[in-house]
């Protein structure tokens, strides 16, 4: 039985209904913001905008784009509440991690440390990186049901001498937990060690200056809560460090400080970062200030997980409610029946399926051989969007896992 209460839907500050200022497709459900955003209706008009003027005078529009680009830079280092100085504009956090490991150098044997929790393309990365030069990528196991002092025992076990670098997820892709990132960060400074916090989730959901946690450097990508458009994601770093990071791509910026050298990549649309500054104020005014926001989320994300693990409940007399010591704002997890989705692999099929019978779009995903539903809200969800999956998808899970089983 559901215990938790259905929240009144978001409205913006004239009253209307948060989901009228998104062209989602309808009738299809949208329960899963967190990978690839979902951009407002006002920022492609504003992004549009600026790629006619690019379009009307490409010449004036490059040369004068390193400044455009340093404005928007220095703008959203302020509302984002970190150091300027500090933060480049990267592709999305994937390139900004990659960044960060280009400029580690290691000896044989030395090791960069992760987590199972890792997000896959960052982990891949690093370790292409750590097989290069002769070095080791360890990885941490870290139970789903881990609390804060499991998991930062967890990591300082696992560092030694040899731990070079250390990347931890302040909120983690597959499970939605969210790290004691800082008390990671003084671990790996203890044993000597740099630390990159994976933050690709946490603009919107955590607030608060990265470098005020510890972290080495910080990566977050802006298209996922911050609702920017794609393509953009900030690489925050420590000043005393940020000289030794170089772009992806080798343009006349080279020789520039960081984080002007970041700028201007040859001749990307770079109108995204452009974007940022405005996307932020946007959402802001629109909904009554982040606080609103995300108070909304958080508590649509709770009622949420209560009402699908209720229904699963119901069918099979099992337990699917995941209780995590620091679930993810706006983000939480329902336990799968026995059998579906026990792997990556088959955890992107149960998704397709669900999307080809049902019209829904949700995310599956799959932690030590266990299945789970992700639920990731936003502002233009409601109550009745968890209803509905709820009515629509929970039997067909639940008698796909009973066909599984024979």
């Amino acid at each position: 039985m559901t215990t938790t209460t259905a929240p009144t839907p978001m409205l913006d500050v004239d009253g209307v209904p948060a989901a009228r200022h998104w062209k989602l497709e309808q009738p299809t459900l949208h329960i899963n913001h967190g990978p690839y955003g979902a951009v407002p209706t006002d920022v492609p008009e504003y992004q549009s905008k600026l790629k006619d003027r690019m379009e009307s005078s490409p010449v004036k529009w490059f040369i004068a784009a390193p400044g455009a680009l340093g404005e928007a830079r220095t703008r959203t280092a302020e509302l984002l509440g970190t150091d300027p100085a500090a933060l480049a504009f990267v592709p999305d956090a994937s390139a900004g991690a990659t960044v960060v490991v280009n400029s580690i150098r290691i000896s044989p044997g030395e090791e960069i440390l992760v987590s199972d929790h890792g997000y896959g393309a960052v982990v891949m990365g690093a370790e292409r990186m750590a097989r290069n030069q002769g070095g080791i990528l360890r990885t941490v196991h870290i139970p789903i049901d881990a609390t804060d002092d499991d998991i930062v025992a967890a990591f300082d076990k696992a560092m030694s001498p040899r731990t070079r670098l250390v990347i931890a997820d302040e909120i983690t892709s597959p499970t939605a937990m969210t790290f004691p990132v800082a008390r990671i960060a003084e671990a790996a400074h203890r044993h000597g060690a740099r630390i990159l916090v994976d933050g690709a989730h946490a603009p919107g959901l955590i607030p608060g200056d990265p470098l005020a946690i510890g972290a080495d450097y910080w990566i977050g990508n802006l298209h996922k809560f911050i609702c920017n458009p794609r393509g953009c994601a900030v690489l925050i770093s420590r000043p005393e460090l940020a000289q030794s990071l170089q772009p992806l791509i080798n343009s006349w910026g080279r020789d520039l400080p960081y984080p002007e050298r970041f700028d201007l990549q040859g001749t990307l649309d770079q109108t995204s970062y452009l974007c940022a500054p405005h996307t932020i104020q946007y959402m802001d005014r629109t909904f009554g200030g982040w606080d609103s926001i995300l108070a909304y989320i958080q508590s649509l994300a709770d009622y949420g997980q209560d009402l699908i693990a209720s229904a699963f409940e119901r069918q099979t007399g099992g337990d699917h409610h995941v209780a995590l010591s620091s679930p993810a704002p706006a983000m939480r997890l329902v336990r799968l029946p026995e059998g579906l989705a026990p792997d990556h692999d088959s955890a992107d099929l149960l998704r397709d399926r669900v999307s080809d019978a049902f019209d829904v779009e949700a995310a599956f995903t799959s932690f030590d051989g266990i299945g789970y539903l992700r639920l990731s809200a936003f502002v233009y969800n409601t109550a009745d969007d968890y209803q509905r999956f709820a009515d629509l998808c929970v039997p067909a899970l639940c008698q796909w896992a009973r066909e599984a089983s024979r």
